[in-house]
């Protein structure tokens, strides 16, 4: 049986987190931006060097652009909305769920009565089987949170800031990209959240977690929930990408790029 006030508590760690990294994210300009440079630099050379052999193919230089149809403009006038709504919720401290969900069903239901269409095609081309996907990532978050781990796991990097804090950062960045492709970045980067917000680690530490989160997961296609929503797109389109392709080219993207942006804002910040 669980504790009385247990979900208030998994609500308010989730909400210490969000401002945690929206600290940090505040300072980007001047935190983030020489690692930012950097590595997209590095992904630049990686996939010229790599894909020059597609690069040297004949292009088609006459494409026909259709334009956007009646329903492309009220839907791209919905993400709009749904992107205001979503930074007002956040403004007020609302949980981002329902109103991300709303927005979208909104949005369908106008695009569907303009266009007088019954919803089930709809429905059918939606990916359902990511779903059960999402909410499996998030109850194993909460299995291990109930362990403890998140404590032991904050307790260590406090312990190990207290040596060296630049060494900790480089360290708990590197090992955080490498977890993201064995466990995916959407529960690597809530677990990596809570453990800094319950360790009140220095916020260089938090900067190269989310340097992890965001760059580890190009390496493999469960890294990240764009990923495996972009497969499959593609597949639903005839487009195959084997995991060992992906995994070769993503490795020798990530890598440069990973190292350049974690050891720069590891300098920037001593």
């Amino acid at each position: 049986m669980s504790r009385p006030g247990k979900g208030l508590e998994s609500n308010l760690e989730i909400q210490d987190v969000e401002h945690a990294v929206a600290a940090t994210i505040a300072g980007f300009p001047f935190l983030f931006a020489l690692p930012s440079v950097l590595s997209i630099g590095a992904t630049y050379i990686v996939l010229r060097l790599t894909q020059r052999a597609s690069l040297l193919q004949p292009i088609a230089k006459d494409v026909d652009v259709p334009s956007l149809s009646r329903a492309g403009r009220l839907t791209a006038c919905g993400i709009g909305l749904a992107a205001l709504l979503l930074l007002a919720a956040s403004a007020v401290d609302i949980r981002l769920g329902w109103p991300t969900f709303l927005a979208g069903a909104l949005t369908a239901c106008v695009v569907l009565i303009d266009q007088r269409r019954a919803p089930w095609d709809m429905l059918k081309h939606i990916s359902w089987s990511v779903l059960p996907l999402v909410a499996g990532l998030f109850v194993m978050v909460e299995g291990l949170a109930r362990t403890g781990l998140i404590e032991q796991l904050g307790q260590l990097l406090q312990a190990d800031a207290q040596s060296s804090t630049a060494a900790t950062s480089w360290v708990a960045g590197a090992i955080v990209a490498v977890v993201c492709n064995l466990m995916n970045n959407l529960p690597v980067g809530l677990i990596a959240g809570s453990s800094v917000t319950a360790a009140s680690v220095p916020s260089q530490i938090t900067g190269a977690l989310l340097i992890g989160v965001d760059l580890g997961p190009n390496i493999s296609v469960t890294g990240s929930l764009a990923t495996i929503l972009w497969l499959v797109a593609l597949r639903r389109d005839g487009q195959e990408v084997s995991t060992w392709r992906f995994f070769r080219l993503g490795a020798a993207v990530t890598a440069p790029a990973l190292l350049l942006a974690l050891t720069s804002f590891v300098l920037v910040q001593m």
